[in-house]
């Protein structure tokens, strides 16, 4: 298959694109970051240039961290609702036997909102709250690209663990400092899964004619803030005495504390094993022992 992705150079975007290579496939890789010796369509759908394409992977966008100014959370809501809607558009323009059979679209288990201890699978429905609004109208920007012919796969990812990406690159510094800790009263459900398992399982959405719509990127073993702290406080060896109260980050972070920090999905991915998928990872501890 011909596959391009956009967000080419980001973490999930070139372990994807090692991955697809690695089983034969080509890669049209599109990345914002200058000097990438790759195509670059800057923050312009039209830039992408028409080129045949069986499926099409689209991860960028503005990044969440950071304070959520109103001018941040613009850039958010840009980024991937209104660059998403923009580049449905301009595939529309393409000759149809160009256009890619599949468009596969980030999303994120902020889809749901904060089901507190309310498990949620891809049937269940989006919740309150800025991100969940971000995901929904960005999810609905990608399915715009049925009326096209195009299959579409949305993928509600949870935190994403790798080496060399993501959040752990950080948290492993702070736990190995013995500065880790809960956030909050720990409660909260963190949906997460191993860069290897998101990687395989996107492709393995791909090429399954079956799959199409919301697929949660996640594995299927649900932790807690808590539970996961611990976790990688034991893959350390290191303690995890320090506690991030609810109010400080609050007080620090803003409506970012409270949506990504503070709550949490209790996801599980039913298509991913309606699909029969066999996550390498299917625990935590496993997957901190892999990183670490």
């Amino acid at each position: 298959m011909r596959i391009g992705i956009t967000g080419a150079t980001g973490f999930i975007g070139k372990h994807l694109m090692a991955s697809a290579m690695g089983r034969g496939h080509e890669v049209v890789a599109y990345s914002r970051r200058p000097g990438s010796g790759l195509l670059q369509p800057k923050q312009a759908p039209h830039a992408l240039p028409e080129t045949p394409l069986d499926v099409l992977v689209h991860l960028s966008g503005e990044s969440l961290m950071g304070l959520w100014t109103p001018e941040k959370r613009d850039r958010i809501w840009k980024s991937r609702v209104d660059f998403t809607e923009a580049m449905v558009a301009h595939l529309g323009t393409w000759k149809a036997e160009n256009r890619p059979k599949v468009l596969v679209c980030a999303s994120g288990a902020g889809f749901y909102g904060n089901s507190g201890d309310h498990a949620v699978d891809e049937s269940s429905l989006h919740g309150e709250g800025f991100l969940a609004d971000v995901c929904a109208g960005w999810e609905q920007a990608a399915h715009r690209a049925e009326a096209l012919g195009i299959r579409v796969i949305t993928l509600r990812s949870g935190m994403v663990l790798g080496r060399d990406g993501g959040a752990f690159p950080l948290l492993r510094r702070v736990f190995a400092c013995g500065l880790g800790g809960r956030l909050g009263s720990g409660q909260q459900w963190m949906p997460w899964i191993h860069i290897d398992d998101a990687v395989q399982l996107i492709l393995t959405a791909i090429t399954t004619e079956t799959v199409r719509g919301p697929v949660n990127l996640c594995a299927p073993q649900a932790v807690t803030n808590a539970e996961f702290t611990q976790k990688l406080a034991t893959a350390l060896h290191r303690p995890a005495f320090f506690h991030a109260p609810a109010f400080a980050l609050k007080l620090l972070l803003r409506g970012m504390a409270d949506e990504m920090l503070l709550s949490g999905q209790r996801a599980f991915p039913h298509v991913a094993t309606e699909l029969g998928y066999r996550f390498a990872h299917p625990e935590l501890s496993s997957a901190f022992k892999a990183l670490v």
